[in-house]
């Protein structure tokens, strides 16, 4: 069976207990349940800082840990299924369950109410957070540390316009396998922004074309397109503003940038991504 190395933990020595009879490893592991606890984290495709980075887990993520070795540990993420190795420090035991998540683009924690304080890290947009206590605008998180309660918000709401999500991160740099303000990519800025509006995406372009949505007629004008269709390329990703812009993070400006789909179209065509691969439209 040919399985996407990028949702399969398997390797030649160990395997999620799950594909027993599927794959063939030397050991097979349930594995464990542990939680991200750095405001976010490279996956790597190895066990090293230089390896590849795949995407990142942010703050609050759950993860499976099958292996554990000179501070690397290798996971399977819970959000998108994505495996890879992030650094055993940045994982700890799951703790209390998740109140609250981040809906700010970034937000800081205080180490008391109070934004005169020195910051001690910052959260990105989705993390999620266990709130214990409330003192006027602040929340107190389980896991140590106070943010600004207005930046939280329930699990279960939603933003109603993912696109005015993906807008909020405008200029922000571009980073291969990135997803918070800091840096991020293509697809992660339409997994990022599909997310806050309660929207399962998968991590990269080849899958979200793949999955989501239904096809729709590429003309010669690129005409009839609305807010929120996704514009895909052999490789790439973005979002349409409105029936001719469209916002999306790229190498060619090293942002996230708004631009004429006409414009980016004919730029794009012209290099390995090649000519428009399909439109999908959201229900």
């Amino acid at each position: 069976m040919n399985f996407d190395r990028r949702i399969t933990p398997v390797r030649a020595d160990l395997a999620d207990e799950r594909l027993r009879g599927q794959v063939e490893a030397e050991r097979y592991t349930p594995g464990a349940v542990k939680r991200v606890v750095a405001s976010f984290s490279a996956l790597h495709r190895q066990p090293s800082r230089e390896a590849p980075v795949d995407t990142q887990a942010i703050f609050g993520e759950s993860v499976t840990v099958y292996d554990e070795h000179e501070g690397w540990a290798w996971v399977q993420l819970h959000g998108d299924g994505y495996v890879g190795y992030l650094p055993s420090a940045a994982l700890d035991e799951p703790g209390i369950e998740p109140t609250h998540k981040v809906r700010a683009v970034r937000t800081f924690v205080y180490p008391g109410p109070n934004l005169k304080l020195p910051y001690l890290s910052y959260l990105t947009l989705n993390a999620k957070v266990a709130v214990t206590e409330r003192q006027g605008d602040y929340a107190r998180l389980a896991t140590g540390g106070w943010v600004f309660a207005p930046h939280l918000d329930d699990l279960d709401a939603f933003e109603d316009d993912y696109v005015g999500v993906a807008e909020r991160f405008l200029h922000t740099p571009y980073l291969w396998g990135g997803k918070t303000s800091l840096g991020i990519d293509c697809s992660g800025l339409a997994q990022t922004a599909l997310t806050a509006a309660g929207i399962k995406a998968p991590r990269d372009s080849d899958m979200q074309e793949r999955d989501l949505g239904t096809p729709v007629e590429v003309t010669p004008g690129l005409s009839g397109l609305l807010r929120g269709d996704l514009v895909f390329w052999k490789g790439h990703v973005g979002l349409m503003m409105d029936e001719s812009n469209f916002i999306h993070a790229t190498g060619h400006s090293m942002t996230v940038m708004i631009e004429p789909l006409a414009v980016a179209e004919e730029r794009i065509r012209r290099t390995s991504y090649g000519p428009i691969s399909s439109i999908k439209r959201l229900g």
